[in-house]
Formats: C-alpha cells, sequence, structure tokens
C-alpha cells in the first residue's frame, strides 16, 4: 500500500450533487481511488457546475469537488442509464448518493437493492436532515442548516446586531470531511474481512453542522444561553491602514497586551484592573480600544503584539492571503491550469499528500461526461452501442 494512493484500485460511484458529497467523494480520488462521478447530461450536469460565474463546464465549486475523478453523464430516467450503473455497481467498493430521502430507491438503487447485487459495497447518504423525521423531505443547503442549527445566532454583525450566515460553505465542507472519515474508516476495517460486508452510512448536514459547532453548543445549552466570555478583550479592530485580529484567553495576558500598544495607562484603570472587571465592563473598553487601534498601523501593532505574545492576525482578503509569505514558505497552495479556465486556479495542497501538479489526474477537474465513453468502454459496451447510447441522449459528454 501506497501512502499517497491509499485507496488505489477501488472504484467508487458518486451520484452526489452540490458541495458535501462531491467534497467527500474528492477526497477518496485524491487518495487514489477510481471515483465515476455520473451526473445527468442535461442543464448543466451537477447543479454545483452553474453556481456563480462559470467557465465552460465550471464554477469554483466544482474546479474543487470534482478535482480527480473522471465525469459520465447519464440519464438515469432512462432504461438504458439505469442498466448502465448498475454495471458500474459490479465490483465497486462504494456507492455515495446525496438525492433527498426516497428519491434514490424511487431509481431502483437504494442501498438494499445496491448491497443485493454488491454485498460487500460502502452506501453513504448524505441528506440535509437526515433519511427520517418530520423535516426528512425538506430541501436544504449549507445557509438553511447554519441558521437551523444555531450557527448564525454566533455570527451576529458588530454594527447592525443581526444574525447572518457564514459566507463560506461551512457545513458543507466540514461533512465533506466527515464523511471521508467514516468511508475510509469502513474500508480500513472491511479490508481484513474474508468475506467482504458491505454497511449502510449515513449523514445529514443537520449532524455535520452540530458536530462543528458543539463546544458552543454545550456551553449555550449548560449556561442557558448566557456564556461566559472567554476571551477579554478580543475582535476585529480598525487600524490606520486596515484591520487586525486580536486574541486573548487567559488573564495573564492584559499587561503585556497594554505594553504591546504602550497604553499601560489602562492597568491603574479601575474598570479594567482585574479580569472580572474587564468582563463587567467589556464595552467600555471596547470603546476606549478602538481609537488606541485605528491611530497604529497594522504592521506596528502585529509586530508589538507578537513580540509579547499577543496572538493576533492582519484581516486579509483572499487575494492578500495568497500573497502571504508565509504561505509561500510552507507550500501549502498549488496553482493549477483548467480547461476553460484562462488563469490558473489556487487550490490547497492535501495534508498528507504530495502538492498538486498540473496536468496530472489528481489535479485535473473534469468537464461534463469528459470520460462517458471511456467508462462505458470499460464495462463492457461496443463502440456501436456507445454509439447508439450517445444518439439515444443516454448518456452525454465525450
Amino acid at each position: 500500500m501506497d501512502y499517497n494512493a491509499a485507496f488505489a484500485g477501488m472504484k467508487v460511484i458518486d451520484l452526489s450533487g452540490g458541495v458535501a458529497g462531491p467534497s467527500c467523494a474528492m477526497m477518496l480520488a485524491q487518495h487514489g481511488a477510481d471515483v465515476i462521478k455520473v451526473e445527468t447530461p442535461h442543464n448543466g450536469g451537477d447543479w454545483s457546475r452553474i453556481l456563480g460565474r462559470t467557465y465552460q463546464d465550471h464554477s469554483a465549486f466544482s474546479l474543487y469537488g470534482t478535482l480527480g475523478k473522471r465525469s459520465l453523464a447519464l440519464d438515469l430516467k432512462t432504461p438504458q442509464g439505469k442498466e448502465i450503473l448498475w454495471r458500474l455497481v459490479r465490483g465497486a467498493d462504494v456507492f455515495i448518493e446525496g438525492f433527498r430521502p426516497g428519491t434514490i430507491q424511487r431509481y431502483g438503487f437504494g442501498y438494499d437493492a445496491v448491497s443485493a447485487t454488491e454485498p460487500g459495497i460502502i452506501y453513504y447518504s448524505i441528506s440535509g436532515f437526515g433519511q427520517t423525521g418530520p423535516l426528512a423531505a425538506r430541501p436544504a443547503m449549507d445557509p438553511v442548516l447554519q441558521a437551523f442549527t444555531g450557527i448564525v445566532t454566533e455570527n451576529k454583525g458588530e454594527r447592525d446586531g443581526h444574525p447572518h450566515r457564514v459566507a463560506i460553505s461551512l457545513i458543507d465542507m466540514f461533512s465533506g470531511l466527515l464523511g471521508f472519515q467514516a468511508i475510509a474508516t469502513s474500508l480500513y476495517a472491511r479490508r481484513e474481512q474474508a468475506v467482504k460486508q458491505g454497511r449502510f452510512i449515513e449523514l445529514s448536514l443537520m449532524q455535520g453542522g452540530a458536530m462543528l459547532s458543539v463546544i458552543r453548543m454545550i456551553a449555550h445549552y449548560l449556561e442557558r444561553g448566557t456564556t461566559v466570555r472567554t476571551s477579554m478583550p478580543n475582535g476585529v479592530f480598525d487600524t490606520a491602514d486596515g484591520q487586525i485580529n486580536v486574541t486573548m484567553i487567559r488573564p495573564g495576558d492584559w499587561r503585556p497586551f497594554c505594553e504591546a500598544i504602550e497604553e499601560t495607562g489602562l492597568l491603574e484603570d479601575p474598570r479594567f484592573a482585574t479580569h472580572a472587571a474587564r468582563g463587567v465592563n467589556l464595552d467600555e473598553l471596547y470603546v476606549v480600544l478602538r481609537p488606541m487601534f485605528k491611530a497604529r498601523t497594522t504592521a506596528w501593532l502585529a509586530d508589538r503584539l507578537s513580540a509579547n505574545g499577543i496572538m493576533n492576525g492582519r484581516v486579509n482578503s483572499y487575494q492578500e492571503f495568497l500573497q502571504e509569505e508565509q504561505v509561500a514558505a510552507t507550500g501549502i497552495m498549488s496553482w493549477l491550469e483548467q480547461p476553460g479556465v484562462a488563469e490558473l486556479v489556487p487550490m490547497p495542497n492535501i495534508p498528507g499528500l504530495p502538492a498538486f501538479e498540473s496536468g496530472t489526474r489528481r489535479a485535473h477537474a473534469p468537464g461534463l461526461g469528459e470520460h462517458s465513453s471511456d467508462v462505458l468502454k470499460e464495462h463492457g459496451y461496443s463502440a456501436t452501442e456507445i454509439a447508439a447510447l450517445f444518439q439515444d441522449k443516454v448518456v452525454g459528454g465525450r
């Protein structure tokens, strides 16, 4: 077994769409599995391909979610499409679906049916609210679950006090990693079995959101919503030329903080003299601190705070982050060529794996149906049969 391709030789059928399911399957592909992404040949394929600005067959979402996979554009509403999928199921190790609960069963590919054909298969279902319960059939995406699980209430705007969703696909991405770990550990357990036994794994975005926010959830529940502020002061402060985040969690940080910003007079102010006093008068403290920060540059503050052991970070745009010397020094990013994209695409390298290289399978995001012919040929279809399937629009792409 190669550390760089732990799942080499394994076949994964990925019927999921959006972010959570595809990102999970993408991780399997990055670790060596042959991931066949099955998506409709109609309306642009997986809907993640058309979210936001598009670049031929891709958006930013699908450039990440399809990386390292092969794409088969297949109409599962046709008898021929279903027969093709059954051929793919035979010999598969993992089956991933992300339809609304009940939909995959109507197509005829529920766990009972698939496991009857391939008993050793690891079958993974990802949904919004779960497979059962009063909300199971409700449509859901990341913003909906951020609101439902309580995360939005934690992200109140400083000026308007109104709850806001976190702009990134927070729950989707975390759920993708949860799904990957569940599948990976299942494959690890299965490898020692004389007779391979599969299993059904279920994950919902609701569960992903709960796990993501578990510490704050516990604190809020035990303290009935009146959680103790653990970092005083902390947050984002405007500076003379930008913004900086400051995080303090120990009472002993107060003196070195005041010394760092050259405001030791605060140490004598009875409103802020003790950790408890600062907690009571925190709003007043922010009123005092903000003009002090505004009078200094970000670099001056960062240097002084860091020298005194106070955690801080310049507030960057994504473009500024990508240009940071620390990013280049640690090699955490690769810049990839992708068809249809006029410039190089920044892609974080995956821990434990080699850096991405343009032109390799791992670093390629396939177009819709890019591998349809290849996949069909590998599964026993002749050139004549493949041509007919294209002609009848059962498959798409090339």
